[in-house]
């Protein structure tokens, strides 16, 4: 469980996220308007001026992805009821609410479909592994297996993908915050999916580790929770 010099920490991070995140949707509608002042005042938005308020949006919105990403990782285990939850109803709502590439299939192998977790923790910790596949693939068709089973005292839920995979050597690398093995500029993301997966196997007295596909592509996320 989480000692109280870090509920501190993370009190406080959840404090400045919220207030931050205030100002950055500010700052977010900003160069939308004046992009429309300077259509209705006859000024073509374009050239230079039409990259630099394409460039403000990109990157704001990337500091607001983070932002919403701090708020994420500050409310693991907050403000949410630990009940039994129902894996394939939880992986329903997931993907209802994400937007899954057309070339992707994401496929179900829940061999345990009941586990007691935060309602809302459930919810981080699947789209967190689904997205993380998704976004790091590298290829426009792929494919996502969610599996979950049973591990003597431990439920284990798992990702794999068939994307590049995950060099060894950054097994560990990955789970930090905002850690990402790309440019920022090639893919979008605060690189704190992995980061905030550990955090919730961690609060539920388990852990995730990475597991190379024997294939040679691909890796498999492994998340082990207490029963």
């Amino acid at each position: 469980m989480t000692s109280p010099s870090s509920k501190d920490f993370e009190d406080f991070i959840y404090l400045i996220s919220h207030d931050v995140r205030n100002s950055v949707r500010a700052l977010i509608e900003l160069p939308q308007w004046i992009a429309e002042d300077l259509t209705e005042a006859g000024v073509r938005v374009e050239g230079s001026v039409a990259e630099s308020i394409d460039l403000m949006n990109r990157h704001t919105g990337r500091l607001d992805r983070m932002l919403v990403d701090l708020l994420t990782f500050s409310r693991v285990g907050r403000m949410q009821s630990v009940e039994e939850v129902d894996l394939n109803q939880a992986l329903n709502d997931v993907l209802e609410e994400m937007h899954i590439p057309s070339g992707f299939k994401v496929v179900r192998a829940l061999d345990c479909d009941r586990i007691s977790i935060g309602d809302r923790d459930i919810l981080t910790l699947l789209t967190a592994l689904i997205s993380n596949a998704i976004k790091h693939h590298d290829r426009t068709v792929g494919k996502v297996i969610v599996s979950s089973y049973r591990d003597n005292d431990q439920i284990v839920v798992s990702v794999r993908d068939n994307g590049p995979g995950i060099p060894a050597g950054f097994h560990e690398k990955v789970f930090g915050a905002m850690t990402t093995l790309r440019p920022r500029d090639e893919i979008e993301g605060s690189g704190m999916g992995l980061a905030v997966t550990r955090k919730i196997a961690q609060y539920y007295d388990g852990d995730v580790r990475i597991i190379e596909n024997p294939e040679g592509r691909g890796a498999t996320i492994e998340v082990r929770l207490a029963a």
